[in-house]
């Protein structure tokens, strides 16, 4: 495993954080109790020190399997993040948004869920346009001076709303975001016109969501949706990742060097990141062990200059998602 520092935080996170979405119940492909235990002492095994869950994740059923399993380990060697904006296990009124009336008490929903006195990173869900940022940033501080949170993160939204937040917080003597945690892959790269830039002019700790495309970078074209993951992020979420101009000849590209580094797609498509001087961890969502490991070799993997200029040369603009 290699490690990196997490922006601006001075917190030494491996260069793979392990995604908690798949934990739980809400979907089919989704890991149960005993599955998900298995998946984080196997991540803990190869060096994984970072895991991001969520209070939504199967109304909050991922944050109690990761806060059950990270029980049995030294927590002070585990840096956990989850996130808040969307409901957890109860859905009302108040249940949802950025106020802080709903970060206060959602806060110690997670807190309790996962087991944890102090959360190491806490991240808004998106933007809340119903709540003034100011409030919003003001909850997240108290929180930190109370050590319940120890940094605050940001993820999907558009470049001019994070530099807002960020000119808040430093105004204001508050705590200020120092992670976004947004989409970016190889077939989704419109964060690198101005979210990316920002965040490396500020110092920020840079964590991709979904850095394989949802599986779309880890088989061919043709089969992207012959799994039940891969229907649901093509016509639940609607999700374009296979819909761009050049989506298609880039996972062939993928392919391609797949087969003359004999290594898988997901590997070259992790490669690429890890190469790529704006991520600082990939959060790697997935079901399986194997894939897991697969990903943690993929850090061996050393593309060439050439090779990341073949990979992003058929790249052209898609509409911006995820911002909502």
């Amino acid at each position: 495993m290699e490690y990196t520092t997490l922006g601006s935080t001075g917190i030494e996170v491996s260069r793979i954080c392990l995604g908690c979405m798949s934990f739980g119940s809400d979907r089919e492909w989704m890991l149960d109790a005993e599955e998900g235990r298995e998946l984080v002492e196997r991540a803990i095994d190869l060096g994984v020190n970072f895991f991001d869950t969520a209070n939504v994740y199967s109304a909050g059923e991922s944050e109690a399997i990761l806060g059950d399993v990270l029980a049995d380990y030294d927590r002070d060697e585990q840096v956990v993040a989850t996130k808040v904006r969307f409901p957890g296990a109860d859905d009302h009124r108040n249940a949802s948004g950025l106020s802080r009336k709903t970060i206060e008490q959602e806060l110690e929903h997670s807190l309790d869920r996962l087991g944890m006195d102090t959360v190491d990173l806490y991240q808004i869900h998106r933007w809340d346009y119903d709540t003034p940022i100011e409030t919003t940033l003001r909850a997240l501080d108290d929180a930190v001076r109370r050590g319940q949170v120890r940094h605050i993160g940001a993820s999907s939204m558009w470049a001019r709303q994070f530099q807002r937040a960020l000119q808040i917080s430093d105004r204001e003597g508050l705590a200020r975001f120092e992670t976004m945690q947004n989409l970016h892959h190889l077939t989704y790269r419109e964060e690198e016109r101005e979210m990316l830039p920002l965040c490396d002019r500020e110092n920020v700790g840079v964590i991709p969501w979904s850095p394989l495309g949802a599986g779309y970078l880890t088989r061919p074209h043709e089969e992207f949706t012959a799994t039940t993951r891969g229907v649901h992020e093509n016509e639940t979420a609607e999700v374009p990742y296979d819909e761009g101009p050049g989506s298609e000849e880039i996972n062939e590209r993928v392919q391609e060097l797949a087969a003359d580094y004999g290594v898988t797609m997901a590997q070259i498509a992790l490669a690429w990141h890890f190469e790529n001087g704006d991520t600082t961890a990939p959060i790697l969502g997935t079901s399986s062990i194997e894939h897991l490991e697969e990903a943690v070799e993929a850090l061996e993997i050393d593309l060439s200059a050439s090779d990341v200029a073949y990979l992003e040369e058929p790249y052209e603009p898609v509409p911006v998602y995820g911002h909502e």
